[in-house]
């Protein structure tokens, strides 16, 4: 029973974090958005910063109750899992950011193909998936203890590594920073993201590397509680190392900026120390207090993660590459023609993806009915 209650609060805690993913990236109009679901332009931190960070921390977790099945497997067939997790969420997110392989030409105002050479490489999943890979395979092949000191000996390298590769003007900036000169030279412009009006992507290669901390430190609560279990005792000391770690992250900001889009190192202790304090809660509230009616709703997201944000990026993606005969898009056309007409368009605009939230909870709850489960 207690196993399966922190099974509930993973489930939980990963549907919370797909269900604000899905809110803050659906927003219909970004110039009248809630600043809270806005990410930080640069440094700084918005509670939207904390959604993908928190994603890992979940990968993590569930890392924790898979660890124990593989030491009872061969090593091949444990990296056979691996490499083939990796390799599938890495090639889904790539196909995310290209599908539907058609762009309009605004030129001739048609749809034409979309070739390779402007694909974007990296992203979410992407991330995702090589944060995985690393985490998984130093967990696997070390003890927790080293795997631990390896993450803490990136975090310390990131910092000078940026400093002394980016820039000596500023080399934390947006066109200086090292994350940018790394991937121009792998890549080249034309596969970044360009969001930020120049080509710069936030989930670039070597920014990925401290992601791997957020991934070890899920382990390693995932861990704490299968061990420990949901007392008070265990809760306590979860809460303690959370306080802590935003304490350190607080004391760094001066001197390394907390920057999501570089993923910093004090962004990582910032984000970890969080998300502890946040599971802890739950484990608190589900478990301890058995205060259970109001999880329901978000295990359905819980169950079926990757299928449902790949469904609600997919939508919204075919909506904003197929226009209507006026030029605008579905989901703008929404927005200009309902939604803005309520209260304000601010709260216009948060009403529709809460919405669009909610379509797409729907599906994973048919699907949660049919005990449909995407896995990779």
């Amino acid at each position: 029973m207690q196993q399966q209650k922190r099974f509930l609060a993973l489930d939980v805690f990963r549907g919370m974090t797909i269900c604000f993913m899905i809110i803050v990236n659906t927003s219909p109009d970004g110039a009248h958005t809630y600043a809270p679901l806005l990410h930080a332009q640069w440094h700084g931190f918005t509670p939207t910063d904390l959604v993908f960070p928190s994603f890992l921390f979940a990968v993590g977790n569930a890392l924790s109750f898979v660890m124990p099945k593989w030491e009872h497997a061969s090593t091949a067939s444990v990296l056979a899992k691996i490499f083939k997790r990796t390799l599938l969420i890495f090639i889904l997110g790539y196909l995310m950011y290209w599908f539907p392989f058609v762009r309009l030409d605004k030129a001739t105002g048609e749809y034409a193909f979309y070739p390779f050479e402007k694909t974007r490489v990296f992203g979410v999943l992407q991330r995702i998936a090589l944060a995985y890979c690393f985490a998984s395979l130093m967990i696997y092949f070390f003890k927790f203890r080293t795997a631990a000191i390896i993450t803490g000996v990136i975090l310390l390298l990131y910092w000078p590594v940026l400093y002394f590769f980016g820039d000596a003007a500023d080399p934390l900036s947006l066109h200086g920073n090292a994350v940018l000169k790394l991937d121009l030279w792998l890549l080249g412009p034309d596969h970044l993201y360009h969001g930020e009006g120049v080509p710069f992507d936030p989930e670039g290669l070597l920014s990925t590397f401290p992601a791997i901390g957020n991934v070890v430190a899920g382990f390693w609560v995932g861990k704490f509680l299968q061990q420990k279990g949901g007392t008070y005792e265990a809760l306590t000391k979860l809460m303690l190392a959370g306080f802590a770690l935003l304490v350190l992250a607080h004391f760094w900001n001066y001197s390394f900026p907390v920057n999501k889009k570089l993923w910093t190192s004090s962004f990582v202790l910032q984000t970890v120390g969080i998300d502890c304090l946040l599971i802890a809660a739950i484990v608190y509230i589900a478990d301890i207090q058995q205060k259970t009616s109001w999880t329901p709703f978000f295990q359905v997201f819980g169950k079926n993660p990757l299928f449902i944000y790949l469904l609600s990026e997919v939508l919204v993606i075919l909506w904003n590459v197929f226009r209507l005969p006026s030029g605008t898009t579905v989901f703008k056309w929404l927005y200009d023609n309902i939604f803005i007409y309520l209260a304000s368009p601010y709260f216009g605009a948060f009403v529709q993806a809460v919405l669009y939230m909610l379509l797409c909870w729907a599906v994973g709850y048919w699907m949660d009915k049919k005990k449909i489960y995407v896995r990779v």
